[in-house]
């Protein structure tokens, strides 16, 4: 039995916590915050037993907390039995020190929480580098002065990636394994450049789908293209990303591409060690921003989907908004502008969900009925490099085709255009 099989079947008893400040940008804590911590932590396999939160201007400097709800905290973990007690936000280390002393229990935030979703879900090397990397770049100044606290026997959540052997290293060391890991990853994003210029020079347009974890991506690409991936009720469900061909309703054919999923609060380092892998959407002609319209809080999701696209440099990026899980609507909406709304589940508006993106997707090329003279005829076979020959007949005055020619080289076939 694996160990996330074994945290899922034994579930750590687990308490969160948090600070409610009011909101202040994307980076807040409130009720819906913590609602998502808990399945963060569902989906890491802790059984959540209890909530604490505090309402304060501003989280305490060296106990998060102050003074009366961490002995609250501490009174909790005894008569709840707690092992575990996750905060909604980042805490430094000195912080997660004094709460553990306090507390009695072990202590992870929010970030930690993340990652070690992700190191369990990693199934790719570029994944596990990826992993390991944020993991690393995390923990380091977290290691300066600790001592043996935050020595971690690979037992619960928050611990898995590294090993004992790497967090308990010197500062010299953990720096070396930075480093080792960015040069391997170079490696990786130099090869998925060379596979995106090579879809560029067979001019093969991508398609890339994005959105909110658990919004329905993996189920989406799954019904359009019998991908077979994981598809789950659990926040980050998938993690590598997916690419399949799409035949669109005009016959074009598109690489059709999963993303990992976005979250609120998603870890800085999570964003850099995974900067080739969401590199995707922002080398993407089309991007399909996925939205669980049955969530409450589909509107703030969407938000930060966008303002993620837009760190990116994907803001300029022709953009359909999907709502998907619309059978949990009273009514079918409309579709409108770039709105559309689907069901990935039962299949209901797919049809029109590829016809429009085939309607936004900017063509590169242009279809063109064209006469070669018998002494022009190379250029026949010309037009297969420059695009795609739909049909191609010999008659007494040349060569009669029609062909989708890249608008770049349309100029060469122009004066024999009939």
């Amino acid at each position: 039995m694996t160990q996330q099989e074994t945290l899922q079947k034994n579930g750590e008893r687990t308490i969160l916590a948090g600070v409610i400040t009011g909101r202040i940008g994307n980076e807040y804590t409130s009720p819906a915050t913590i609602a998502e911590l808990e399945e963060l932590a569902n989906s890491a396999g802790a059984e959540v037993v209890g909530v604490l939160t505090q309402n304060r201007p501003t989280p305490e400097k060296g106990t998060y907390l102050g003074e009366g709800k961490l002995e609250e905290l501490a009174q909790m973990c005894q008569a709840l039995e707690a092992e575990l007690v996750i905060f909604d936000d980042e805490l430094t280390g000195s912080q997660q020190r004094n709460i553990e002393r306090a507390v009695g229990v072990r202590v992870i935030d929010r970030s930690t929480l993340i990652l070690d979703i992700f190191a369990a879900r990693a199934v790719s090397r570029e994944g596990k580098l990826q992993v390991e990397l944020a993991q690393l770049q995390y923990r380091l100044p977290r290691l300066i002065g600790s001592g043996t606290e935050l020595s971690r026997l690979g037992a619960g959540i928050g611990t898995r990636g590294p090993g004992e052997s790497k967090l308990e290293s010197d500062r010299r060391h953990i720096r070396h394994r930075i480093h080792f890991l960015k040069e391997e990853l170079k490696e990786v994003a130099a090869r998925r450049q060379l596979l995106r210029q090579r879809r560029k020079k067979e001019n093969r347009e991508t398609v890339v789908l994005v959105g909110y974890t658990n919004a329905g991506k993996s189920t989406i690409m799954n019904y359009l293209t019998d991908a077979g991936i994981l598809a789950e009720d659990k926040l980050f469900a998938t993690l590598d990303p997916t690419a399949r061909a799409l035949l669109l309703p005009d016959e074009r054919e598109v690489i059709l591409i999963d993303t990992v999923g976005f979250i609120r609060k998603l870890p800085h380092h999570l964003v850099e060690a995974f900067h080739s892998t969401l590199e995707e959407a922002a080398n993407a002609d089309l991007i399909l921003n996925i939205v669980d319209i049955g969530d409450a809080e589909y509107k703030t999701q969407l938000e930060i989907s966008q303002e993620l696209l837009r760190e990116l440099g994907c803001g300029d990026k022709p953009q359909l908004i999907v709502y998907n899980q619309c059978d949990k609507l009273e009514h079918m909406p409309q579709n409108s502008g770039n709105q559309v709304y689907i069901s990935a589940k039962s299949g209901v508006g797919m049809q029109q969900l590829l016809e429009t993106a085939a309607a936004f997707l900017p063509s590169k090329y242009r279809r063109m009925q064209l006469l070669l003279p018998y002494e022009k005829s190379g250029l026949a076979a010309a037009a297969r490099e420059d695009g795609k020959v739909i049909s191609e007949e010999y008659v007494a005055e040349g060569v009669s085709l029609v062909a989708d020619i890249d608008q770049k080289a349309a100029y060469k076939y122009e004066p024999f255009q009939i």
